[in-house]
């Protein structure tokens, strides 16, 4: 099967569209609302997708079957990313979050790697662990029972010895089952762990096909048993965290997604994921280091923000959420501040997909080459892509006061801009 992912196209599309006398900020906030339903919803629904093909591949290994897996896992992180944004401000999301999407990690606490090309954090005593090679593991004073590989095993081993290196599940725990190791630095390549390591039995490679199986599917299953929990949580019409939200004041609110959409842009996404690994020409910070699918995950991080401004989302089955938005709001208010956000937008939309028409060219250059010591090309490209969230930012908290929320102040994540 051939790799699918969603095509994307150059800049925004999208604009405030004309201002409703009806647009009201509770109507906002039920869009709000609707968006993170319906992406939760897509996230799920990709999730079992992937469970689908992670089954054909362990019942069946096969190089046909890898390749639908990998192919079914970035499908799986389009929408997921676009949920990013309803981690600011909603505790309830951000406390969850990192079950899901914790990184870096430390691949050697999973399974087998190879050690002259491994770099893990400093006196973490989980980075060898091999938890797939490992029925029982000695630490201090405790030895843990690693027999039977289950949902809730693993989750009881994320931050193992107080590291946040040490994740044992999530999308990128998968990502790292399905690639292996990316041994190839900053030159051309992703990970390319060979189909065999899943066969049980004569033909295994690497030792412990087995529990590398159960490993894989313990992960995908508690994945799954996660976004049906968020799903739940921001379904309508039921007493859940969505209903909580509606039913307080709308400017609460709306304070929670303006914030959610400037941390993002700013601390996140600028910093953490693009700022810190360009700066340090470091593949260890690259967000899908093991799949290259680095540019693409932060391309829906952006698209996320965008969809909660606009209020407008398209589902995975091209069908599409849309209602009152802050876009409309801040065109009843100040029409040349709402001018000059939508440029702002089509700007950094457009750096964003600068990323993605690079890494997917016929000569590609992905992030962890764009990041490389030297890369003058890709050093803009990135840049270009930072200063564009980092003005994005500003106008979101132009908007903000605009709409009578004083003092945003979006995390940085300490980063200077």
């Amino acid at each position: 099967m051939k790799s699918v992912v969603r095509l994307v196209v150059t800049g925004s599309i999208l604009a405030a569209g004309p201002v409703q006398a009806s647009v009201t900020e509770q109507g906002v906030v039920k869009t709000y609302g609707d968006i993170a339903y319906a992406v939760f919803s897509d996230s799920l629904i990709t999730a079992e997708a992937l469970q689908s093909k992670i089954d054909a591949l362990v019942s069946k290994p096969s190089q046909a079957a890898l390749d639908e897996a990998r192919a079914a896992w970035k499908q799986a992180r389009v929408p997921y990313q676009q949920s990013e944004v309803f981690r600011f401000g909603n505790g309830i999301v951000d406390d969850w979050e990192g079950q899901l999407n914790a990184w870096p990690l430390d691949e050697g606490l999973i399974d087998y790697v190879a050690s002259s090309n491994y770099h893990h954090e400093m006196g973490n005593v989980g980075a060898t662990a091999n938890i797939i090679a490992t029925p029982s593991l000695k630490l201090g004073g405790t030895t843990l029972d690693l027999t039977d590989i289950t949902p809730d095993l693993l989750a009881s081993l994320n931050e193992l010895g107080g590291s946040e290196a040490n994740v044992a599940t999530g999308y990128h725990a998968i990502e790292f089952l399905l690639w292996g190791q990316d041994l190839n630095g900053t030159k051309p390549g992703a990970g390319q762990r060979p189909y065999t390591d899943f066969v049980q039995g004569e033909g295994c490679t690497n030792g412990n096909c087995d529990r590398r199986v159960a490993y894989l599917k313990a992960t995908t299953e508690l994945l799954i048993t996660d976004l049906k929990y968020m799903q739940e949580q921001w379904a309508p019409g039921q007493k859940n965290y969505r209903a909580e939200l509606e039913a307080g004041k709308p400017e609460d609110a709306l304070t929670k997604a303006l914030f959610g959409m400037g941390s993002l842009a700013l601390g996140e996404l600028a910093g953490e994921r693009m700022k810190v690994a360009l700066e340090a020409n470091s593949t260890e910070d690259e967000h899908d280091c093991f799949s290259d699918n680095t540019h693409f995950s932060h391309f829906y991080d952006a698209k996320g923000i965008e969809n909660i401004y606009y209020g407008t989302y398209q589902r995975s089955d091209g069908s599409v959420v849309k209602g009152d938005s802050i876009a409309q709001l801040v065109a009843a208010k100040n029409p040349e501040l709402a001018k000059a956000t939508d440029q702002q937008f089509k700007d950094t939309m457009g750096a964003m997909q600068a990323l993605v028409d690079k890494a997917e060219a016929k000569q590609p250059m992905k992030f962890d080459q764009m990041i490389a010591e030297g890369n003058q090309e890709g050093a803009e490209l990135i840049q270009g892509a930072i200063t564009g969230l980092v003005a994005l930012t500003r106008k979101i908290e132009k908007v903000a006061t605009e709409l009578g929320v004083d003092n945003l102040s979006p995390d940085n994540a300490d980063h200077d801009f």
